[in-house]
């Protein structure tokens, strides 16, 4: 029995990514309403044996998540803005992805790390200075979130991860995918990546536990080496939680990253909810062999 796809995607600007088995289908919505379609596929790091490497496929999700993420906001500001053409080049890309994982890692793992260490005189264990620090980090994190989310234009790109969401579980439900029945489902999704976020913000306090509080440099090591390792972790406890979603210590476990997801989705309208739907389908129509790679374009109904 051929093993049953778990589709999931993040939203961009105006439109949805969907991730396939081989491809991604992005779908976005013209100034002048109608919808383009276009699918890219996958490289085959993101589709090969260490994908199903438990731990080492946690880093290659990131690794993907962060890549083709970039592409599909490249791509969808582009289509959006009507400026197509004006991809961002290899170099560009990567000095984007370096910088972006640079000030997410210094942002949330070596800021944090740093106020505390001013207190060490203050705080006599390793274990409470960890956690302390750890509580920051999440802190930190979720008023982040909270502020970009109060931006109009992340407010949008909010609404379409809602809408991306609502697509998903439809799909995993097996309904038809019409604005009708999408709109029944919840903005939150178990596998969402701000679960993800979540959950590495928790096993980092755990893990640093581990190392203690060594010499300052060190410790600053510590927050950049481990993050593959933090992610391999979470990762697994993500792919375990979805499995299991209908047990309810699975259920009570989740529920403080499906909450936080009311800071990332809004509801969303029925155009949009309608770009969601062209992405999924397309993603399942490539991966079925019905539909082709190629760019697509029509007038949307809403």
């Amino acid at each position: 029995m051929e093993k049953r796809i778990s589709y999931g995607g993040q939203a961009v600007i105006e439109g949805v990514m969907i991730r396939g088995r081989h491809h991604y289908s992005l779908a976005v919505r013209r100034p002048n309403g109608e919808i383009t379609t276009q699918s890219t596929p996958l490289s085959t790091l993101y589709t090969g044996r260490l994908r199903n490497i438990p731990l080492v496929r946690g880093v290659i999700v990131l690794i993907e998540t962060m890549v083709i993420g970039m592409q599909a906001l490249s791509r969808s500001a582009n289509i959006a803005l009507e400026e197509e053409g004006q991809e961002l080049s290899r170099w560009s890309m990567a000095s984007m992805l370096t910088l972006s994982l640079a000030i997410g890692v210094g942002l949330f793992f070596i800021l944090p790390l740093l106020a505390i260490r001013s207190l060490d005189s203050l705080i006599a264990s390793d274990e409470v200075s960890n956690l302390v620090e750890g509580i920051l980090r999440l802190t930190m994190f979720v008023a982040y979130i909270f502020l970009i989310g109060r931006l109009p234009e992340i407010k949008r790109v909010f609404a379409y991860h809602g809408a991306e969401h609502m697509s998903v579980h439809a799909h995993e439900h097996g309904v038809p995918l019409d604005v009708d029945h999408v709109r029944s489902y919840p903005t939150a999704h178990n596998r969402c990546g701000t679960a993800f976020l979540l959950v590495v913000m928790v096993v980092a306090i755990a893990v640093f536990t581990f190392v203690g509080r060594p010499s300052l440099p060190i410790s600053i090591a510590s927050r950049v080496i481990l993050v593959p390792v933090i992610a391999g972790i979470s990762y697994e406890i993500i792919r375990f939680s979805g499995a299991h979603s209908g047990n309810p210590l699975v259920k009570l476990i989740v529920y403080p990253s499906l909450a936080l997801q009311a800071l990332t989705t809004r509801q969303p309208d029925d155009a949009q909810i309608e770009v969601a739907i062209h992405a999924m389908k397309h993603a399942i129509a490539v991966d079925q062999g019905t539909a082709g790679t190629e760019n697509t374009s029509e007038q949307g109904g809403s």
